[in-house]
């Protein structure tokens, strides 16, 4: 490892530019202290800091006062504190600084949090970081220097700040923001199952002594892992590997829990009318599912069991004209995809097209060699510092090495045998989405089967269409696109009675709550359209003209001052609302959503009636009142994606009012422990803290009425590089790169599915 030290005189400018020297934390000498913002050691709280749900109050600390915040999970979804000054913060004058703070947890249970600066733009700063148990240290975000500004194509980078403090993790929205105007700073818990407090002391502007300069360099080893530290998971060979594949084939031999039906429903309980398809009801004033054979089912299980997002892209291309480019019949996204691999004829034109990613790997084989096999392609991503490329997976190596023999060639076959074996062993009653259809006919465990909705029809935007734009399920293209999806699904599942049921699209941007602009984007910016260049927006304009007779009724409702009929058709721009626009924004976004639903539900209902539609599996950050009502009047199951540490009522209200069968199709937790840089969405102190936080969560979903499932995601670690489409490099697998499962978090599983049935029904 290479450290350079800041030169002396960029540390001269910046210690003289302080104002206000702060005490440095005991023990802390990595880091130089450029500005002291709050040490809390006056009488009382800074009249700055503001709070939210949360109690805050000054205690005699270890080297004096500190803010102790206690955040209140009671009736709250979110908690949070702002550290918010009378006048912009100007930093300006700072080359390279980040934002740091002490953090002491003396409770039993790490927190996570979620880190917001903003500027007098508008622009937000996002990041978030977990605070372990019994736990006290210094946490920093950098607002600026040469990393962010460094496009690697990972989530989150690893540590160049030579330091024993923890950084905030990179989460979204914009490294570069303008610090010379920062307007607040703030602290948020969600989604807490109990209060949870923490003290806080030496709010400071800080800069490293010295950076490493490999950091973005020699980052793999040949096994994909992190070749720079040592974990309790990572294998050094080839044979280690199949020494741990045979140790564990012995121990695979045990199955599913006594309690289970032959498709994992809970034999002990009652035996209800058996259909031979999964179907649902409500038990005892608790939705459920039902097996085929008439048991209660409830469905836990892993997610993304496939090889679409293992591989991660290597910083080489190739010439594009002798590249396939994709079909406009293409039925699947080109991250739910295979390995895509080029042909022959163009690995002579290969070339480095990123050195910064090249450089991150130790090892890559030659294409000519046995494990060449597993590189691959992408034509498109969704984010990082290439738009395509070369991609290589290093776990489906892995999986040939560990379990590739003379006696056994067909390594994939053996890979999905003891896949099935640890999911039934682990006490998981199905898979969850996004299953190789591979798994489809096994007939061992229940799965979903899933299909995208993708081709050439019109779309529409919400303002904010994070992974692609909406559909216009008004235009005919989509319902047939639709047919076309569902028709490949069917052939795919075959009549088999193992699949529960289909989930379609997922994580569309439909809206969100906070605005009238988010959460009604889509009526909005499909109002200024013209009727023939969108079908929804002929649609919107059918229903305002048989909803108001007359454009001067429309103009009286609305406050406008419209010509006609034909200036509605044209396209109209509204930025200040009546109440009757809102309740017409509202019934307009209804009838979009419920249009999507009710195409997707009668194509399924005409090729796959036996089988349950599960909607679209919303983002909590993406969707409205109107979109799930619009999804419960049609979707059998209504999916939500749900990132927190539990199931928290004060958000997840609104399933009484729906009363309708409902799962979790997304949620996980992470520590970098594991080598890999980034924990994932919610953040956990280590292995051991994932399993317990992981039986938190199902118990709070388990104890829901309205919830019949729970599904993490994912069944591997994402690339330590990050997945090829998006650069996501998040440890929240059961199992790792090198296929060797985090036994902590296995056993928690263990322990939450031995009484899953029990704690569900009795």
């Amino acid at each position: 490892m290479t450290i350079k030290t800041l030169p002396a005189i960029i540390s001269f400018m910046l210690l003289s530019a302080c104002s206000q020297q702060a005490t440095q934390p005991p023990g802390d000498d990595s880091l130089t202290t450029l500005y002291s913002l709050y040490d809390f050691e006056q009488s009382s709280a800074p009249a700055s800091l503001l709070s939210e749900n949360a109690q805050t109050n000054l205690i005699a600390g270890p080297d004096g006062r500190q803010l102790k915040v206690t955040f209140l999970s009671q009736q709250h979804h979110e908690a949070s504190i702002e550290f918010s000054p009378t006048t912009p913060w100007q930093w300006g004058q700072y080359p390279a600084f980040g934002f740091a703070m002490d953090i002491e947890n003396p409770s039993d249970e790490s927190i996570h949090f979620y880190a917001k600066t903003k500027d007098g733009d508008g622009k937000q700063h996002n990041r978030s970081f977990a605070v372990p148990a019994n736990s006290r240290n210094t946490y920093y975000m950098e607002l600026r220097g040469a990393d962010l500004t460094t496009d690697t194509g990972l989530r989150a980078n690893p540590k160049e700040w030579v330091t024993d403090a923890e950084p905030m993790i990179w989460r979204h929205s914009d490294k570069i923001i303008d610090v010379d105007n920062v307007t607040s700073i703030s602290f948020t818990v969600r989604g807490l199952l109990q209060d949870k407090s923490v003290n806080i002391d030496n709010v400071r502007l800080v800069a490293p002594k010295s950076l490493d300069a490999d950091y973005l360099t020699g980052l793999l080893d040949e096994f994909g892992q992190n070749d720079k530290i040592d974990t309790p998971y990572k294998v050094e060979s080839t044979e280690q590997m199949r020494r741990q594949a045979k140790a564990e084939a012995a121990q695979l031999s045990q199955g599913a829990p006594t309690d289970r039906s032959r498709f994992g429903g809970w034999l002990e309980g009652p035996k209800l009318e058996a259909t031979g398809h999964f179907r649902t009801t409500k038990h005892k004033g608790k939705w459920s599912l039902v097996d085929p054979d008439g048991y209660l089912f409830f469905s836990n299980g892993i997610a993304n069991v496939r090889m679409s997002n293992t591989s991660t892209l290597t910083g080489y291309d190739f010439d594009h004209t002798l590249v396939d480019e994709r079909s406009s019949n293409d039925l699947t996204p080109e991250d739910s995809k295979g390995l895509n691999r080029v042909s022959d004829n163009a690995l002579p034109t290969r070339h480095v097209v990123s050195p910064v990613r090249a450089d991150m790997f130790t090892w890559l084989p030659g294409y000519e060699e046995p494990l060449g096999q597993h590189y691959g392609y992408r034509r498109s991503v969704h984010s990082g510092p290439v738009e395509r490329g070369e991609t290589y997976s290093f776990y489906r190596a892995n999986l040939e090495r560990k379990y590739k023999t003379d006696a056994a060639p067909d390594y994939m076959e053996t890979w999905r045998n003891v896949t099935v074996d640890r999911m039934l062993q682990w006490g998981f009653t199905s898979f969850g989405n996004w299953i190789d259809p591979a798994f489809y006919q096994m007939d061992r465990i229940p799965y979903f089967a899933n299909g995208w909705i993708i081709g050439d029809f019109k779309t529409v935007s919400s303002g904010n269409d994070y992974w692609s734009p909406l559909p216009d399920p008004f235009d005919p293209f989509f319902a047939e696109r639709a047919e076309a999806t569902v028709k490949h699904v069917a052939q795919e599942v075959n009549n088999n009675p193992w699949c529960v049921g289909v989930f379609i699209d997922n994580e569309k941007s439909w809206g969100a709550m906070g605005s009238v602009e988010s959460q009604y984007g889509i009526v909005l910016n499909t109002l200024t359209r013209r009727d023939t260049d969108s079908p929804t927006k002929a649609a919107f304009s059918r229903w305002l003209k048989q909803r108001y007779g007359t454009v001067a009724a429309l103009n009286q409702a609305w406050a406008t001052d419209l010509a006609n009929w034909q200036s509605v058709s044209d396209g109209i721009t509204t930025t200040e609302y009546t109440d009757a626009q809102l309740t017409d924004f509202s019934e307009l976004l209804q009838l979009y959503a419920e249009k999507y639903f009710k195409v997707v539900h009668d194509t399924l209902e005409q090729h796959m009636p036996d089988y349950l539609y599960m909607g679209a599996r919303f983002a909590d950050w993406g969707m409205t009142p109107e979109i799930r009502r619009a999804a419960a009047k049609h979707a059998d199951v209504v999916s939500y994606n749900y990132y927190k540490e539990g199931i928290n009522e004060p958000f997840f209200g609104f399933l009484a009012e729906l009363d309708k069968p409902s799962i979790i199709g997304e949620f996980h937790n992470g520590a970098t422990d594991s080598g890999v840089f980034n924990p994932g969405l919610i953040h956990s102190q280590s292995q051991a803290d994932r399993g317990e936080m992981y039986v938190d969560y199902v118990i709070s979903a388990v104890e829901n009425p309205y919830l019949v499932g729970t599904h993490w995601f994912q069944y591997l670690d994402s690339p330590i590089t990050g997945r090829a489409y998006d650069g996501e490099n998040y440890n929240v697998g059961f199992v790792s790169v090198a296929d060797v499962p985090y036994s902590p978090l296995v056993k928690a599983a263990q322990r939450v599915n031995k009484t899953l049935y029990t704690r569900r029904f009795k």
